[in-house]
């Protein structure tokens, strides 16, 4: 029985071990040839997970890119540093800019022969370099990221000198063009390397003409499984919806919607216009797992008490106020990654990001409050909501009816609620008129107390 049961143990192992030999290398693949932004962002963090869920050996990141976003950048270099999965980056041509931070961040770079790597100034939509705060913040992310590859202590004529991996006065140097770093870089010049430049400065592992050679040549990997990272169209979806400044633009017509249903009360088009926009700014945050069920309802919530305010309750006090703050708090806490209460998974950049996107939509809704009131009336696409015809008096047009001068000192009774405006009701006949005291409820007796611009004003009796 012994026997039987140590041969059983032997086979066992035996065709474990086979099973384990017979496991190839998973390599995983991510394309990465688009500007960097929120949607390459959703690509490398969706890619990722595939590859931890896949239980990849490496990760190689094929890159072609000029450049983009600092915010996205920076939360890419954060993944790529934390990440459990060896990854490396092959420079397919270009990783300028941003792409360079991204590159650095990797733990091997390979370049193909004529790629380029650098020039990371922070830059403004026209190409024109930013004022020295965001440099100065580039600078430090670039720098950082180069030291996170550690250095080494040698022994040199007697004495210690330190040697980075990544040297960061170099990674610095393709920010800042007055970093000198002598027979590197002179002053005035902003750093980009050439392949062999960037293998003689340490910032390239090796040139390369293709995958295969980081994976057979580099990582010794004769025989592998490779997987390349297929987005779908709801990460492209995903992409568009939660880029920035398309957030910003979503902030923008919910607040204007609501400012415009506030001064005409009624369920109509900005009404539409603020709930659509509201859907497509929460709905991908929600269903990424960023937005929080909670920070929805803070939302309705503020949403519900402005309706209120609107429709229910007289004059603009608690209600109103409580529901603006609200509203801004699920629109900001929507942003910042959290799990049940607490921000800890949040990456430090989401905050400033979230403020960034919160004030750029809150101003873009304030210049469209502005720029909307000021055009409708006048001539062009908004002329269709207001009358364009003129009534002049030779066609029997008559500026104000004479009997409603007669109506100063007349007593009636309110129709509905005046806040301030609304309709009274005088000797049978319904009139419009505003509340000199701002606010009057429906029922209440009412005496006419001017008028005015061909308007009638009304007080509590």
């Amino acid at each position: 029985m012994k026997k039987v049961i140590v041969c059983l143990s032997l086979l066992l192992f035996v065709f474990s071990s086979q099973l384990i030999e017979a496991k190839r290398p998973l390599i995983y693949k991510i394309n990465f040839k688009d500007e960097v932004g929120s949607k390459t962002w959703i690509y490398v963090k969706e890619g990722f997970k595939e590859a931890r869920q896949r239980k990849a050996d490496a990760i190689i990141i094929e890159m072609n890119t000029y450049g983009g976003t600092v915010i996205h950048a920076d939360s890419i270099r954060t993944l790529i540093l934390n990440a459990p999965i060896p990854t490396y980056v092959f420079i397919n041509n270009n990783a300028a800019s941003a792409g360079a931070l991204i590159a650095i961040a990797c733990d091997s770079i390979y370049m193909r022969p004529g790629a380029n790597v650098g020039a990371a100034t922070v830059v403004n939509e026209t190409g024109q370099p930013m004022p020295d705060k965001y440099q100065s913040y580039m600078r430090a992310i670039i720098r950082s990221t180069a030291e996170a590859h550690g250095k080494d202590t040698i022994k040199m004529n007697g004495g210690k000198v330190v040697k980075w991996h990544r040297n960061p006065r170099i990674a610095e140097a393709m920010v800042d063009e007055s970093i000198v770093v002598p027979g590197v870089v002179d002053s005035g010049k902003v750093l980009t390397l050439t392949a062999q430049e960037a293998m003689k400065l340490g910032f390239c592992d090796a040139i390369v003409s293709n995958i295969d050679e980081i994976v057979i040549d580099r990582l010794g990997y004769d025989d592998y499984d490779l997987v390349v990272f297929r987005p779908t169209v709801w990460d492209d979806v995903k992409g568009f919806l939660m880029n920035p400044a398309l957030q910003a633009v979503l902030i923008m017509l919910i607040i204007g919607g609501i400012y415009f249903e506030m001064q005409a009360p009624g369920i109509g088009f900005p009404t539409i216009i603020s709930l659509t926009a509201a859907v497509l700014y929460f709905a991908p945050l929600y269903i990424d797992g960023v937005a929080e069920y909670w920070e929805i309802i803070l939302f309705v919530v503020g949403c519900l008490l402005l309706l209120a305010e609107i429709f229910i309750i007289p004059g603009f006090g608690i209600a109103g106020v409580t529901g603006i703050i609200l509203v801004f708090l699920g629109l900001f806490f929507g942003l910042v990654n959290n799990v049940d209460f607490t921000f800890d998974s949040a990456p430090s950049d989401e905050s400033s990001r979230a403020i960034l996107v919160i004030i750029s939509g809150l101003t873009l809704g304030i210049a469209l409050i502005i720029y909307m009131s000021s055009r409708i009336g006048t001539r062009g696409v908004f002329s269709k909501f207001a009358l364009q015809k003129t009534q002049e008096l030779q066609d029997g047009y008559i500026s104000v009816p004479g009997e409603y001068s007669q109506l100063i000192g007349k007593e009636g009774v309110a129709e509905t609620i005046l806040r301030p405006s609304g309709k009274i009701r005088i000797d049978g006949v319904q009139y419009d008129a505003v509340a000199l005291t701002s606010y009057l409820d429906k029922g209440e007796n009412v005496r006419v107390v001017k008028f005015e611009n061909a308007q009638l004003y009304v007080k509590k009796k």
